[in-house]
């Protein structure tokens, strides 16, 4: 983020007052940890999309094959 990105949320923030200032900060917290969590998660996924592509052409190739059948979901 740019100074003048963070420069403007800070006079936002100053226009505001002091009890609504911290809760913007606490919502603006949250919100940095959940685009933290997605970051990971994406890197998690990227990491391992080649894999989970082979196993979905594995399960297409089994299933033309006549080698799966429907999930039963009564005998979980």
């Amino acid at each position: 983020m740019s100074t003048a990105t963070i420069e403007t949320v800070v006079k936002m923030l100053e226009t505001l007052p002091i009890s609504a200032q911290e809760r913007a900060v606490e919502h603006l917290r949250e919100y940095i940890e959940d685009l933290k969590d997605e970051a990971q998660w994406d890197a998690q996924f990227d990491a391992h999309s080649n894999k989970l592509s082979e196993m979905a052409a594995r399960a297409r190739k089994e299933i033309a094959e006549g080698k799966a059948a429907p999930m039963d979901f009564e005998k979980l």
